[in-house]
């Protein structure tokens, strides 16, 4: 499916923050809006920045959730999800603006996510929904959600929280990819491949969803189109191999 598993629905999505001018600082341990001291902290200590975070340490006036969040992307980026979910928690406890907290809960939802921790995933995206439930980030807070409770086992619920996260954009072509994944696994083919040329309509075009979309002509007799889905499906992933190569 969507994964390099083949029965998983597509990944979780997460913000892309304010981003950097130079590349090179996406890995800054010390970006000078935390006003770390250098000889107090070592500089490939991984823990640096949730410790100088402490509300003990910094004032609420001194932290600039902004640049916080990007920070949180940039361990996301590294692979340092404990980290991710520290830095975007204390995000979301300081943040002025409720779009930057309700991002904030968002990503230290998918950064829970990446380490399987359903559970507290599911609370992040709920926290997340809580504040607005109609906002840009609630209807990717609404899938994400969607995809921790499929994973923790509460399929039903998914199935809600995807469609839930269409009515909120009906133009969020991801939301619309779930929603087809977890009709299908509930043998709802026919309104499933609805939802996957809805997604493929709004530009979400990968070998992915188009195997799901085979999947589910397959599952409806319609076989010599399924077979021609699924050799275009092979083409593009490919290319898309063919890119990480070169």
């Amino acid at each position: 499916m969507t994964n390099s598993d083949d029965d998983r629905p597509e990944e979780h999505q997460f913000s892309e923050g304010q981003g950097f001018g130079d590349a090179h600082d996406a890995f800054d341990l010390d970006p000078p809006e935390l006003e770390v001291d250098p000889d107090q902290v070592d500089p490939v200590d991984s823990r640096a920045i949730p410790d100088m975070l402490d509300e003990s340490t910094i004032q609420d006036d001194a932290i600039d959730a902004d640049a916080l969040i990007d920070v949180g992307l940039n361990y996301m980026s590294i692979n340092r999800y404990e980290q991710a979910t520290e830095t975007f928690e204390r995000t979301a406890r300081h943040a002025d603006d409720e779009r930057v907290e309700q991002e904030a809960w968002v990503n230290k939802g998918v950064a829970h996510a990446e380490l399987e921790e359903w559970d507290a995933a599911i609370g992040a995206h709920r926290e997340a929904l809580s504040i607005d439930e109609d906002s840009d980030h609630a209807a990717t807070a609404e899938t994400n959600l969607a995809y921790a409770l499929w994973e923790a086992g509460r399929t039903e619920q998914a199935l809600d929280h995807s469609e839930r996260a269409v009515e909120i954009d009906s133009r969020f072509a991801q939301g619309w990819y779930n929603r087809g994944f977890f009709l299908l696994e509930r043998g709802l083919a026919e309104d499933a491949l609805n939802c996957f040329d809805n997604a493929i309509r709004l530009g979400l075009r990968n070998s992915n969803i188009l195997e799901e979309k085979a999947r589910a002509l397959e599952e409806l007799g319609k076989y010599d189109e399924a077979e021609e889905i699924v050799e275009e499906a092979e083409e593009l992933r490919e290319e898309a191999e063919q890119e990480l190569i070169e």
